[in-house]
């Protein structure tokens, strides 16, 4: 009897561990064979995107929900914080202003598929780059236009939302879902 409750669950499970691979930063991807500028930046964004893809796995309604206090964020809304700097980062990358209209309502699956999407593309063209001195962060809104160099972006949007995550990492620990002990941020490999 217990044997016919219990293979349903098991295949729940398997069902969403496989639907998580398919979303990009499961794992790292394998590093690069050489280091130059933007293969560097790209394993930064990589291992963003590991920490992100996990940070937020498994998120429940109370886990979003959740802030430490009524001046705090909660976490549905570091996380849209997170997505909106996963945009800069990307525009940075396909050379486009910020600024542009918002987008429209997204779920939180929805906005975390695209927020993983934005760091998987945003690295792939970093990869492939020589000199990161072409790519600046643009700002355009009815003021005006700023213009940053990429060394902003560094310590701006990549490192923001990394410090987000472990924000995130926090929160839901404090509303009762904690971390997967399972990915390694170390190897950025899930161990079995």
């Amino acid at each position: 009897m217990k044997l016919k409750y219990i293979l349903p669950v098991i295949f729940l499970f398997c069902l969403n561990m496989k639907a998580q691979e398919n979303l990009p930063y499961y794992e790292i991807p394998e590093a690069s064979k050489e280091y130059t500028a933007g293969t560097v930046v790209a394993r930064m964004i990589d291992g963003l995107g590991f920490r992100y893809h996990w940070a937020t796995e498994g998120l429940r309604e109370e886990d979003l929900q959740y802030k430490p206090n009524e001046e705090a964020r909660s976490c549905e809304e570091t996380i849209h914080h997170v997505y909106q700097l996963s945009k800069v980062i990307l525009n940075t990358a396909i050379k486009e202003p910020n600024g542009g209209a918002e987008e429209t309502k997204m779920t939180f699956e929805e906005k975390r598929k695209k927020t993983l999407v934005n760091f998987k593309t945003a690295a792939e063209i970093f990869r492939e780059s020589g000199d990161l001195s072409e790519f600046t962060i643009v700002f355009k809104n009815e003021k005006g236009t700023s213009e940053f160099p990429f060394w902003n972006q560094i310590n701006g949007p990549i490192a923001d939302a990394l410090w987000h995550c472990g924000q995130i990492v926090s929160f839901r620990r404090s509303s009762g879902n904690p971390f997967n002990a399972k990915p390694s941020v170390f190897t950025g490999k899930v161990r079995k």
